[in-house]
């Protein structure tokens, strides 16, 4: 294992999975948060994540031997579904939940958090400012060897490069949600790249499961993003319209397509928090005559309601029922 010690900072919905992908595959792992009620939301995060990868896990042992496994078996759980077994998935289940048990830790000194770190992921909420000011704050703090990484969604390393302290030793990593599952991991350089980092980027990909897709230029959104985001906005754009209400929308979507979701679904599992940075970050965001100013206003008094999505029981959808 070339990649001994990782530090995540930020405790969302996908720095949670990233960093119990880094423990469940063997690297000491570190949440860095802000502060004590940062905890209070990030253990339930670990907590149901770690549960429900494992049971993601159990259940495949049911699908040894049948055709289909092939398609449905969690890819970041299991490395070879080929040689899969009812005994190798139970051995891989004793090993992850000693994993999760013994190298998960929360930590709120930057400084004790990042101590002798081989990969720092920074994974902040999509708002430029903040991630600059975690920057700031942890590029005196980091050891030469250490590596940085951004899972940003839709920012460009390049904007934060000259924050870092170490552009040279800085690229982005991106992950879609469920990485357990859909286990990509888009690799994105600025010019300032080492192209040696790059590859190490690629290989500590590797070492957690992912499968590595190079991004061979910088692109706002990368590959999957610069899908997705216009899909979740043109649906956004139809319900901040009036076009038609979300359930609508969803349906329309699911019906027509065979997708097993619509697009405000798929907005509950990112997180209505991380839709409202995007949103904000539109010309026309203050504008109370635009679609984007409609559906911000729509988000922002859920996020005031504590209905972030999926994760906190509700969002578009109610998932206490």
């Amino acid at each position: 294992m070339e990649f001994k010690k990782v530090v995540v900072l930020g405790g969302g919905v996908l720095g949670t999975q990233i960093g119990l992908m880094c423990a469940y595959t063997g690297h000491d792992t570190t949440f860095w948060l802000r502060s004590e009620s940062s905890i209070g939301r990030t253990q339930p995060k670990i907590d149901r994540y770690s549960a429900v990868m494992l049971e993601d896990l159990a259940k495949a042992k049911a699908m040894v031997g049948n055709p289909m496994g092939a398609f449905l078996y969690p890819k970041g759980l299991i490395k070879d579904w080929s040689t899969a077994t009812a005994e190798s998935i139970d051995a891989l289940l004793e090993q992850g939940k000693k994993n999760f048990a013994e190298k998960v830790h929360l930590e709120l000194d930057m400084a004790k958090a990042v101590e002798d770190a081989d990969v720092v992921i920074e994974s902040m909420s999509e708002n430029p400012e903040a991630k600059i000011g975690v920057y700031e704050a942890v590029r005196d703090l980091l050891p030469e060897k250490t590596l940085l990484f951004t899972n940003s969604s839709t920012l460009l390393p390049s904007q934060f490069a000259e924050y870092t302290g170490r552009p040279e030793k800085y690229c982005a990593v991106h992950f879609a949600n469920s990485i357990w599952k859909q286990n990509t991991a888009e690799i994105m350089g600025h010019p300032g790249t080492d192209p040696e980092v790059f590859k190490k980027a690629v290989a500590f990909a590797e070492e957690i499961n992912m499968i590595p897709l190079e991004v061979l230029k910088e692109q706002p959104g990368y590959i999957l993003n610069s899908m997705l985001v216009p899909f979740l906005t043109a649906a956004q754009a139809l319900y901040g319209g009036g076009v038609g209400d979300f359930t609508t929308i969803d349906k329309c979507w699911e019906l027509a397509t065979g997708a097993p979701m619509g697009p405000f679904k798929i907005l509950d599992i990112v997180g209505l928090e991380t839709a409202y940075n995007i949103n904000q970050m539109k010309p026309d965001a203050n504008d109370p005559a635009s679609a984007t100013y409609r559906i911000s206003q729509i988000l922002k008094e859920k996020i005031d309601k504590g209905e972030t999505g999926i994760n906190a029981g509700k969002g578009f959808y109610d998932y206490t029922k």
